[in-house]
């Protein structure tokens, strides 16, 4: 993965480029020299992400903004609390907060939807899993914050990762084919995957060797079947991943099927942004 800070400056430089542009005319409303002290409130409860994002939104503009913070990335907040509090100057916050406040809101809630999910399934043996179901540009930031809601990364893009999907199935002429000439150019540090839509594929996928196994679609009979099914299997064993549709109403019960992971697309794809609000004190 990019390193973390690298991703951060490329993030907040774009971002403060398209608010900005040639210039923040209304921020010209305030002198130069003025100084204000303010506070970030949430106004729901969450769990919050982004701050490093946030801190660089405003020291861009001008470094020696003090930021004191309350929380940390992955704490719960509950509403109405404040976040932290900004003093420095009005007019570099005043140009810096928006882009601030959108990282802010966006990752937290992020991260407050994947704590979601890691609560449903608490006390299982399963996991929340990231997509690449995410907001282009922002890969890694939302990566991050599905970290800090307690879930886990899957692969990164298409370098880093094999997962045969039906159409690569198709393409390259059945799940056997597909599987072997995977293990033929794949480095020892890059994992194979193949999505299969039905319990006779997912025995076609055993047989041909496959060690991760991901079922799209399939119903609670449906997983526990596959899960009865590769515990019996003598080789290697099979990490099977569900996905499809998932809830948090439906989650659990997922989970309780015995799969080792459950990937979400909603976590990084349907989220609404947590409230929050910056005032001047």
């Amino acid at each position: 993965m990019q390193d973390i800070e690298e991703e951060i400056r490329d993030n907040v430089q774009r971002a403060l480029q398209e608010d900005i542009g040639s210039g923040d005319l209304t921020a010209l409303l305030v002198p130069d020299n003025k100084t204000l002290k303010a506070r970030v409130i949430t106004r729901e409860d969450a769990v919050v992400c982004g701050t490093q994002w946030f801190n660089a939104c405003f020291r861009s503009l001008a470094p020696d903004i003090v930021i004191q913070w309350f929380f940390k990335d992955a704490d719960r907040i509950r509403a109405n609390q404040t976040l932290c509090e900004i003093t420095g100057s009005a007019r570099a916050m005043l140009t810096a907060e928006r882009s601030a406040l959108n990282f802010l809101q966006l990752l937290s809630a992020v991260a407050t939807q994947t704590r979601h999910f890691a609560d449903a399934i608490a006390g299982t043996s399963a996991v929340i899993v990231d997509t690449r179901k995410t907001l282009p540009g922002l890969r890694l930031a939302q990566k991050y914050a599905v970290t800090c809601g307690g879930g886990v990364n899957h692969r990164v893009g298409l370098y880093d990762g094999i997962l045969i999907k039906e159409n690569h199935i198709i393409a390259a002429g059945g799940i056997l084919p597909a599987l072997t000439h995977a293990r033929e150019i794949a480095s020892p540090d890059v994992f194979i995957q193949i999505e299969v839509e039905t319990v006779q594929q997912l025995q076609e996928a055993i047989a041909a060797g496959a060690v991760m196994v991901l079922l799209d679609n399939f119903s609670l009979a449906q997983l526990r079947n596959a899960v009865a099914l590769t515990r019996q299997h003598s080789g290697q064993r099979i990490i099977l991943e569900a996905s499809g549709n998932m809830t948090l109403d439906t989650v659990r019960q997922v989970a309780e099927t015995g799969v080792d992971r459950i990937s979400i697309g909603g976590l990084t794809k349907n989220i609404q942004a947590v409230d929050l609000s910056m005032r001047f004190v």
